[in-house]
């Protein structure tokens, strides 16, 4: 069938059922309201592009990725739109090119060829993956969706082509079971995973770029030894509530270039292409295991450090983050 026809009619009959995401990395416990993540070394739109090359965070007009299964001849092929709520499937798609060929070839970025995100469309569950690549193009990653409902797959990835740019593209996934959808947990400067306290400092602004900086600690001390994790001491994923905008979160400095420190705080630019709720992902390594901690944050509202505007309310998140 049709890879268009096949995800817009899908796609359709999930929009009269369901109504908001969700994530996980590569063999690892997903990341729930009701359990912290528990994961190995993985990797854990709005409206379209507004300027050609954008996508990074710090534009003054920054896109949202994700919303779209094609932009720039690429389409997302994803062959498997369905799978069994808490049972491990084999999770399948091919990259196409304007003529429908496989993609084979791709800019490797933060030591990825591509980058693979998972969201419950209520935000609730997350994962980052890291797919296989056959010679054919067929990408693979085993997935185990802990519970029932509309997801949202997302491909980051930079074609190998002359003046190619960095790309997101977007299918629906479905997990048949019994379906209970979650409310999107309340707005929070506070996360928990694995034992790790993440506090959140900075703001979230439509149309303006803005430093989020996030300090780790564990048992009350603040972790200065974080590890490299795919090029960086910490990857941020931000997802918009309502339409699983993505956005690309840009962490300031990296390991080994003179000045940035390997902990507490991990600092990012970022800017929201509009306001409203959305849910924060930071994947941070530390004793050569990755961890991952969530926040849901208002656009335009504030946290704690953002003097002149209300402080954020501090709560639990369990949660995942990627940026360039």
């Amino acid at each position: 069938m049709n890879t268009g026809l096949k995800i817009t009619t899908f796609a359709a009959v999930l929009a009269a059922t369901f109504g908001t995401a969700y994530g996980v990395g590569q063999g690892i416990a997903p990341v729930t309201a009701g359990s912290p993540p528990k994961h190995e070394d993985e990797h854990t739109g709005s409206a379209p592009r507004p300027q050609e090359g954008g996508g990074h965070a710090g534009h003054e007009t920054p896109p949202a990725g994700g919303l779209q299964i094609s932009e720039d001849g690429y389409t997302l092929d994803l062959e498997t739109p369905r799978v069994t709520a808490g049972q491990r499937a084999d999770l399948r798609f091919t990259v196409r090119d304007g003529s429908g060929r496989a993609v084979t070839a791709y800019q490797r970025e933060h030591d990825k060829e591509l980058h693979l995100v998972v969201a419950s469309r209520d935000l609730v569950t997350y994962r980052h993956l890291h797919p296989a690549r056959a010679a054919d193009g067929t990408w693979s990653t085993p997935v185990d969706l802990p519970g029932a409902g509309a997801y949202r797959v997302f491909a980051d990835f930079t074609p190998a082509a002359k003046d190619a740019r960095n790309l997101t593209l977007g299918a629906d996934l479905a997990a048949s079971g019994t379906y209970r959808p979650e409310k999107l947990p309340p707005v929070s400067t506070t996360a928990r995973a694995d034992g790790y306290e993440v506090e959140l400092a900075g703001a979230l602004r439509p149309g303006r770029a803005g430093e989020l900086k996030l300090k780790v600690s564990r048992d009350g001390e603040a972790v200065t030894n974080l590890q490299p994790y795919l090029g960086a001491y910490g990857h941020l994923v931000a997802l918009r509530s309502g339409d699983l905008a993505y956005l690309h979160v840009h962490p300031n400095g990296e390991p080994g270039d003179g000045k940035t420190t390997p902990g507490p705080d991990i600092s990012f630019t970022a800017t929201a292409p509009s306001a409203g709720s959305y849910r924060l992902f930071l994947d941070f390594k530390h004793e050569g295991k990755v961890h991952t901690a969530a926040f849901t944050v208002r656009a335009g509202a504030a946290t704690a450090a953002d003097p002149g505007t209300p402080q954020g309310h501090p709560g639990d998140g369990h949660g995942h983050g990627h940026g360039h």
